[in-house]
């Protein structure tokens, strides 16, 4: 159906047996059937695009692949805008991600020398850390790096609660629960944020208020990194602020203020982590 109806509107021309469509500031045409009778991924990706857009009403499609497919990419979503099947106020986006490195600076492999898959990366990662937080470091380290960038896999460090790692933010959440647990544990009781009269109480809560626009940012530009680095300075600050402000050993309106603080910190951290698919532990 999708190559009839290409080949009908004459947005498909037969070329050297082949069947294109030739799109303006492309060296050479994409191949929607080849002389031999078969089809690629530009026919397959012209379907797909076709069916999310008529069938299940799309708006916007992202697509997140190898970083070297962005030309691809490009080209079939100009010639889907010239088949219709993309009109203009549909939005789509190619995302390239970099690769996964060795210690040597080459494409990191498994001990037998073949390509890493992704279970191998969480199977040596397991080697170092519990399911959970295996996970959580593997994810935030291909997230927290910039996506077009290439990284290389450093399990050791990854793993680590110190550091700009996953188990790190892990930590914090389990640690910020800690203490409303305990708090609750005692009938002590709070409402709302109404002290902030030490400096670094007042980062906390600044920066808790930029949460909003961090994740309106990170879904326009599609730049998970910058959800990573938001929530890493937060629990930077919250690691701050322990030091500074005793909670459950202040009293009256402090601590009532102070919990409520660690309470919106949880909760920040949590929403922050969910979004990026990683686990928010009760405990460490």
């Amino acid at each position: 159906m999708l190559v009839k109806e290409l080949e009908e509107s004459g947005v498909a021309v037969v070329d050297q047996g082949a069947l294109c469509i030739f799109v303006e500031g492309y060296d050479a045409p994409l191949i929607v059937r080849k002389s031999d009778g078969g089809f690629g991924y530009a026919t397959t990706d012209l379907a797909a695009i076709r069916r999310r857009v008529r069938d299940l009403k799309a708006d916007r499609i992202i697509y997140v692949t190898d970083a070297r497919q962005a030309g691809h990419f490009s080209q079939v979503f100009a010639a889907a805008r010239l088949a219709g099947f993309l009109p203009q106020n549909v939005v789509a986006q190619h995302v390239g991600y970099g690769m996964v490195l060795g210690p040597d600076g080459r494409p990191f492999k498994t001990r037998d020398g073949k390509a890493a898959t992704l279970d191998s990366l969480l199977d040596a990662a397991e080697e170092e850390a519990a399911p959970n937080i295996a996970l959580a470091a593997i994810k935030y380290a291909d997230l927290s790096n910039g996506l077009q960038k290439d990284y290389t896999f450093d399990v050791e460090r990854m793993v680590q609660t110190t550091g700009n790692t996953g188990p790190y933010l892990q930590y914090a959440h389990a640690r910020v629960n800690q203490i409303l647990r305990k708090a609750e544990a005692e009938g002590i009781h709070y409402g709302a944020v109404t002290v902030l009269d030490e400096p670094v109480e007042q980062q906390l809560a600044l920066t808790l208020s930029g949460f909003g626009d961090v994740v309106d940012d990170v879904a326009q530009h599609l730049q998970p990194h910058k959800l990573c680095t938001y929530l890493y300075e937060l629990a930077g600050t919250l690691a701050s602020f322990y030091e500074v402000c005793p909670v459950l050993k202040s009293d009256g309106d402090v601590r009532a203020s102070r919990l409520a603080l660690c309470a919106a910190t949880k909760g920040v951290l949590a929403r922050g982590l969910n979004l990026l698919g990683i686990d928010a532990p009760e405990r460490m």
